[in-house]
């Protein structure tokens, strides 16, 4: 019975997949004859279906920018990034979206070290510096071992000395993994989704609107209240904005 349902699940799994495939290459035959609501659908389908992955969010980022609807197109660019960071289509895409959206926000300023810090740990997914440190592992293993079986001194002083090298490298990635792993539970952004929010001082609607951000800004969150997110901006604003005026991104 267990091997049956195992089976049922795997061609239930390929057929998935399968369909998925076959939408994506629909969308993207709408997308390349300028279909573009077409496109949506059917990427939007996609999602619907449970699957998720940069290519997907990559292209309906593009697909909501040909139809210059700027909010939906930066977080689908934001939620590529949160899958691959690295990604420099997706982020130079993401900066021409950026481009059209009203809010000018200067971050506040970074020291040099933080910015060193933030473009080393940010370059990779907290899972991908953890396959990398695995992959790290294994080569130390590796030589290792082979430093007890090489039979001349050139050779083993070479294995060894790699070994430790790769060692070293194995606790620098899982290192940036369990930093990025930690940064990444603690951060709640999103985006701004409707054409105007304004922002209040107190999560309530008689409260002053003390400052409006507008579609396809990045927020964030960082407390709720009945119906309310207190969101901060990258100058340190913060206020209360309505949660059914923002996205966040991690609502895999």
């Amino acid at each position: 019975m267990v091997r049956v349902l195992a089976v049922l699940f795997l061609i239930i799994g390929v057929l998935g997949h399968s369909q998925n495939q076959q939408l994506f290459e629909k969308a993207t035959t709408f997308y390349n004859a300028g279909e573009y609501e077409d496109a949506r659908e059917n990427y939007l389908k996609i999602l619907e279906n449970g699957e998720h992955s940069a290519a997907l969010y990559f292209n309906l980022g593009n697909t909501y920018y040909k139809l210059n609807d700027i909010a939906p197109s930066i977080y689908y660019y934001e939620k590529a990034l949160l899958l691959n960071p690295s990604d420099q289509d997706v982020l130079n895409n993401l900066s021409f979206a950026r481009n059209m959206t009203l809010d000018a926000i200067e971050p506040l300023p970074q020291t040099t070290v933080a910015k060193f810090y933030h473009k080393v740990t940010g370059y990779l997914t907290f899972d991908q510096w953890a396959y990398l440190s695995i992959a790290f592992m294994f080569l130390f293993v590796g030589l290792y071992i082979a430093f007890y079986y090489f039979r001349f001194a050139t050779q083993k002083r070479i294995a060894f000395i790699s070994s430790l090298i790769f060692l070293i490298f194995t606790l620098i990635a899982a290192t940036l993994a369990y930093v990025q792993y930690k940064r990444f539970n603690s951060e709640k952004p999103a985006i701004i989704y409707v054409e105007q929010a304004p922002i209040k001082s107190e999560p309530n609607n008689r409260s002053q609107a003390i400052f409006n951000l507008h579609a396809g800004t990045k927020v964030e969150v960082v407390d709720q209240l009945d119906g309310w997110k207190k969101i901060e901006i990258a100058d340190g604003k913060t206020g209360w904005v309505l949660s059914t005026e923002i996205r966040e991104l991690k609502d895999f």
